[in-house]
């Protein structure tokens, strides 16, 4: 269904709000208008469908009548992981790689990595001292590959945090 902005009554909507409280009453806005009313769009520039056409072109790569590739390392082939839901190991990952990736990106807010998590019910000194220890952690990486520049912005950093 199109609908007209509510508002302006004008532009094409592109924003659909459904309120439940106190009762059920939708919303029909364009993007100009929900901005204005403070509503913060979130975008995706993964689509599903580039992910669902990713994931085609993985089968088509693999032929629709095998198991798919499997990794070097546990044997787990990408059939047994979209039957149970998981890896076998961590170079799964690595293996699956190109299909994965739109999928945790999706999941993840775009983040591809796992950096941990804090719960929300946490106050600030306990996120603040997860915050520390990712940088000392990454400070410690960057002196290793030898990266000095990085390694005193994150000094800098650390510094900060711990004084504040």
């Amino acid at each position: 269904m199109n609908f007209v902005c509510q508002h302006c009554n004008e532009a094409k909507a592109t924003v659909h709000i459904t309120d439940m409280a106190p009762k059920k009453r939708e919303r029909h806005l364009c993007g100009e208008c929900a901005e204005k009313e403070g509503v913060i769009i979130k975008q995706h520039t993964s689509t599903t469908n580039a992910i669902l056409q990713k994931f085609l072109e993985f089968k088509a790569q693999t032929g629709s009548g095998s198991e798919g590739p499997s990794c070097s390392k546990c044997g787990r082939t990408f059939q047994e992981f979209q039957v149970k839901g998981l890896l076998g190991c961590p170079h799964d990952y690595e293996e699956f790689r190109s299909v994965l990736e739109p999928l945790l990106q999706r999941a993840h807010e775009r983040a591809t990595q796992h950096v941990g998590k804090v719960p929300g019910s946490a106050g600030d000194s306990v996120q603040a001292q997860t915050g520390l220890l990712r940088l000392r952690r990454q400070l410690q990486e960057a002196i290793e590959r030898e990266d000095y520049e990085l390694a005193a912005r994150l000094r800098d950093q650390i510094r900060a945090g711990e004084s504040a």
